[in-house]
């Protein structure tokens, strides 16, 4: 019996999966079954690989090859088996060595004429395969990939009788080349570009520096999604652990471009068709959705009460605790979920509320339905809520002549506010909670009963208090204070007010 090794992933978790391929008496005819609870994709490999077997002049022996791939309990989906399955029959026939190909991870999917065919999860593959001691062999295209793992033992064919002639010293495969990934920075939507909206401008600058969720309501044309384009341009540079941690993400979904990693923040814009599996992820394999390719980036959901109401609460758990578990009959996948949340509506279904010359006849009496799609819980999780007055056309003129602030320059705060976050409690203000929130948010006597009236007249939550202690704390950050103070205080209550606000938006819960 010939046994080689492969993977699959369980979200971001690796399990080793043995290819066992045996040769045994069978009929007068070649049978070629597998087992092991593999999906149709897997199985679909047994007529792939008799045409890459037929291109190779080779042909199935008249009995019965069994692959089995273990453990069997496990469900296996997905084109990658079909490199270490045909490596096993070709280990079976003498082509190949089993004990060299046993000392590697295999994975590829394999074209009829023997090409090597791109996969998804690649890059995890490489890292699970260096923590284990194993090298790695992958499809040509992504062997860069398998070297951003920090891992030299990598074989990277484009085709099969490159992987033959390796083994059999004809001509070696060479190494490929480790790529570092390098940051870019966005410099096609510029902060500059934005005229006017002072106050929502500000408020990104708070939202980039805490990690805070935002919610933009507003008229239409009023450059909500403008702003929200240029969040990532005021961000701080990924580390690389949230570097790799990203491209792992893509990689498993399968859109990770393989000639660099992840270097920039992800920004994704959801479109309110999007369905909850699309959103949360799932499907027969458990791939990520769009909240889990949005981790240590931003999620821009724009139009917000046209969604699904039902998609739109899956986001309340991961928003709290970071990750999503997709659960399905036989598998369960985490996977991260730490994304900034940027939301954008109308105030009303025409838009228009408040503006007699614009609104419709049912103004305002429609905005109410149209803002009570979205639940309570869900608003009480967005930190800050900001009105987005259309700009005057007079305004637009006179910003000509004097620019407003570049990314650049409002990066440079941020930056300094998330250096002292990091350095006094290592992570950012938006994810302080309990004592930690209690030991890095003092708040004078003064400061704790106007808090406190603050929120007893708002009607304020539990959750909702701590967010204005958080947001307050990141100003006070912007500002270089050790403490917070009135100012900061007053500040972050702007952004939770008591009503709906101008355009009828309910807050203060």
């Amino acid at each position: 019996m010939i046994s080689l090794n492969s993977i699959i992933f369980n979200g971001m978790d690796a399990t080793k999966i043995d290819v066992q391929v045996q040769i045994s008496a069978g009929l007068a005819r070649p049978e070629f079954n597998i087992i092991g609870l593999a999906d149709r994709a897997v199985k679909e490999s047994a007529e792939r690989i008799r045409n890459v077997l037929s291109a190779l002049g080779l042909q199935l022996p008249a009995k019965r090859l069994t692959v089995n791939l273990s453990p069997a309990d496990v469900e296996k989906s997905g084109a990658h088996f079909d490199l270490p399955i045909l490596c096993g029959i070709l280990c079976a026939f003498d082509v190949l060595p089993e004990n060299e190909l046993s000392k590697y991870v295999i994975i590829g999917e394999v074209g009829l004429n023997g090409a090597i065919v791109k996969t998804n999860g690649v890059l995890p593959a490489s890292v699970w395969a260096n923590k284990n001691n194993l090298g790695i062999i992958c499809p040509g295209d992504q062997g860069i990939e398998a070297r951003w793992a920090g891992h030299e033992r990598v074989l990277a064919p484009f085709h099969v009788l490159e992987l033959i002639n390796h083994f059999n010293g004809r001509c070696v495969l060479p190494i490929p080349d480790a790529i570092a990934p390098q940051q870019k920075l966005n410099t096609t939507n510029d902060m500059s570009e934005v005229h006017g909206q002072a106050a929502a401008k500000r408020a990104l600058e708070i939202a980039a520096a805490g990690g805070h969720a935002m919610l933009m309501v507003g008229p239409p044309g009023s450059g909500k999604t403008m702003l929200a384009s240029r969040l990532p341009t005021i961000m701080p540079e990924m580390t690389p652990d949230e570097i790799l941690e990203t491209s792992i993400i893509y990689s498993i979904a399968g859109q990770l471009d393989n000639k660099t990693l992840m270097s920039s923040r992800p920004f994704r814009s959801v479109h309110h068709t999007s369905s909850p599996v699309s959103l949360a992820g799932g499907g027969s394999d458990a791939r990520p959705g769009e909240i889990s390719l949005a981790h240590n980036g931003v999620l821009f959901l724009d139009e917000l009460p046209e969604f699904n109401r039902a998609t739109l609460e899956i986001l309340r758990q991961p928003m709290e605790s970071g990750k999503i578990m997709i659960s399905r009959a036989r598998r369960n996948a985490t996977y991260p979920a730490r994304f900034q949340l940027i939301a954008a509506m109308n105030p009303c279904p025409c838009g228009h509320l408040g503006n007699a010359a614009l609104s419709c006849s049912k103004a305002p009496r429609c905005a109410e339905a149209y803002q009570n799609k979205i639940s309570g819980p869900l608003l009480d999780r967005i930190d800050l809520h900001v009105d987005v007055d259309p700009v005057n056309p007079w305004e637009m003129k006179n910003q000509t002549s004097e620019p407003s602030e570049t990314s650049a320059e409002i990066r440079s705060r941020v930056i300094a506010a998330r250096n002292i976050q990091i350095k006094r409690q290592g992570r950012v203000n938006a994810l302080l909670d309990g004592a930690d929130l209690e030991r890095y948010v003092k708040l004078t006597d003064e400061l704790t009963e106007f808090l406190n009236m603050a929120a007893e007249k708002m009607g304020m939550s539990a959750r909702g208090y701590n967010r204005i202690k958080r947001i307050a704390r990141t100003i006070a950050d912007l500002r270089g204070a050790e403490n917070v103070e009135m100012v900061d205080l007053t500040e972050a209550l702007s952004y939770r007010p008591i009503n709906r606000g101008k355009y009828g938006v309910k807050t203060g819960r």
